[in-house]
């Protein structure tokens, strides 16, 4: 059985930075997309950023500039650094892993800005 696992999140004042990992353990096939995504109350979950196998990456407006994906394939690892963090990041993070076959969703982390 595939799980995913994320770990890095807690709590950091405004400016600070978090590294979010998400490591995917259980036999999985190869992994395609590794995206992150957050969560707020009341609020749909919105796609933070995505790398694909070639490295290509997208990331929502409101975190370019500040936040980096990166993945590890030969750990089945991806990573979320997160700099100059806002009191309006503050969020459930979830990643996600999509192989051909299906979409995997790890338990989230929850990531708070504040002083």
């Amino acid at each position: 059985q595939v799980q995913l696992v994320e770990s890095g999140g807690g709590l950091v004042q405004p400016g600070g930075s978090l590294r979010l990992s998400c490591v995917a353990s259980g036999s999985i096939s190869r992994i395609n997309a590794m995206d992150w995504y957050r969560q707020t109350p009341g609020k749909q979950r919105e796609l933070v950023a995505g790398i694909t196998r070639d490295r290509s990456t997208n990331y929502a407006d409101s975190v370019k500039g500040r936040f980096t994906i990166s993945r590890d394939d030969a750990k089945n690892t991806a990573h979320l650094q997160m700099n100059s963090l806002k009191p309006e990041d503050t969020a459930v993070y979830y990643c996600s892993f999509s192989t051909s076959y299906r979409r995997y969703w790890g338990q989230g982390t929850q990531v708070t800005v504040s002083s």
